[in-house]
């Protein structure tokens, strides 16, 4: 489908102040979220309750990131991506810097809900604001440049937990509510129009999810985002540390050792990938990633030592990382310039998150009955449904 045309805030193919800016704020979201993530099901777990109940506290997040999403999708195509972008931080700030105060386990749980509505919010409009501030031929390297820092953030938030450690469960939460509401006054401050300077290109029409729905490439995406989510997202965390700490002795780091290889094999991946995707086109990046997570993950199923793991584990985040960018940048090209997409990006969110919470609950059953390696095939099995998929109904978008 078209595109639309070049918009006038993006100077030939530079990168728009308005994605650095976006780059920025993402790196200290993520890089917070490392430092809260690995306390969290543990500061649930000091008010006497179960580990099924310490655990919600990471359900919660993703459930209302699900719910939320066409409400936020709705949001953006009515007031526009930069002040639901800014609303979203906001909510995630203040949500998080009260967790740090909270007296009893219910205050964490409905904390974590309203931070997922906040999520999905900044998360829908930047992809929304990506769409819009960029222009078609560097859309690839724009989206991996975006998740590119969430990624990084990822993998150095857990090592600043890690040396922060010594202040407790309660002080990392105002510590990242601080640090996003900082990130989301940057992100006012340095987005507003000035006098002299391109401002942000308009709110356009809204483009309909029934209009979308009829471009067989669309659905086709739908299918490669909920088997990103359910592979690259909800396996990885929930099926593989149960894997290592059933295959090795000392699981737990084995898991966290697997866990950052995924990590720097699809950090650097995507320092290729995005460019790729703009030059040689979207349809090969997305097959590509499909086939190498289907692949590398029926092989994790049969890592037996440590290094197998970790080198399969870095294949599969290679996957991860090819499909990123043009799975983002098919989605910008669907939907283009000229139009807003914000009930489309959120179609496709919904579908990815679906994956991501659906997967650990089926693998999980699969491995209870008939082993990790069946689970880890029906993983693969999901891949080559999706590359089936994409191979028959995604056409190129590329303009």
């Amino acid at each position: 489908m078209s595109s639309g045309t070049e918009i006038s805030s993006t100077p030939g193919r530079a990168i728009p102040r308005t994605i650095w800016v976006l780059v920025g704020a993402a790196f200290i979201i993520a890089l917070g979220y490392g430092l809260i993530a690995p306390i969290l099901p543990q500061f649930a777990g000091s008010f006497g309750v179960s580990m099924a109940a310490a655990g919600a506290v990471i359900s919660i997040f993703s459930l209302a990131r699900l719910l939320g999403a066409p409400g936020a999708g709705r949001l953006v195509d009515k007031l526009g991506s930069r002040p639901i972008y800014l609303t979203g931080l906001t909510i995630v700030a203040a949500s998080t810097f009260f967790v740090a105060f909270a007296q009893a386990y219910w205050q964490i749980l409905a904390l974590r809900f309203v931070a997922g509505f906040g999520s999905t919010m900044f998360t829908l409009s930047a992809q929304a604001l990506i769409v819009r501030v960029t222009h078609p031929s560097i859309r690839g390297r724009a989206s991996a440049l975006y998740a590119s820092a969430f990624l990084v953030g990822n993998v150095v938030g857990p090592v600043l937990g890690a040396a922060l450690s010594f202040l407790g469960f309660r002080a990392p939460f105002a510590i990242y509510g601080i640090a996003v509401a900082a990130a989301a006054l940057a992100v006012g401050v340095l987005t507003q129009h000035k006098p002299g300077s391109a401002p942000l290109p308009p709110a356009k029409p809204k483009m309909q999810v029934r209009h979308v729905w009829r471009v067989p490439t669309y659905k086709a995406l739908l299918a490669a985002g909920f088997t990103n989510g359910f592979v690259n997202l909800g396996a990885r965390v929930s099926v593989l540390p149960l894997f290592a700490a059933a295959v090795f002795e000392r699981g737990g780091a084995a898991a966290g050792f697997a866990l950052t290889a995924f990590a720097l094999g699809m950090a650097v991946t995507l320092q290729f990938s995005g460019r790729l995707a703009d030059n040689l086109g979207r349809r090969p990046l997305v097959a590509a990633g499909l086939a190498t997570s289907g692949v590398f993950a029926v092989l994790l199923g049969s890592a037996t030592s440590f290094w197998p793991l970790v080198i399969l584990s870095a294949a599969a985040g290679i996957g991860s990382g090819l499909m990123s960018p043009a799975t983002q940048a098919t989605l910008a090209d669907i939907i283009g310039n000229e139009r807003s997409g914000g009930t489309v990006l959120s179609t496709y969110q919904m579908t990815q998150d679906a994956g991501a919470i659906l997967a650990p609950i089926v693998l999980g059953a699969v491995a209870q009955a008939a082993g990790f390696q069946a689970a880890f095939a029906v993983s693969g099995a999901v891949c080559a449904v999706a590359l089936i998929i994409w191979l028959v109904a995604g056409k190129e978008t590329k303009p």
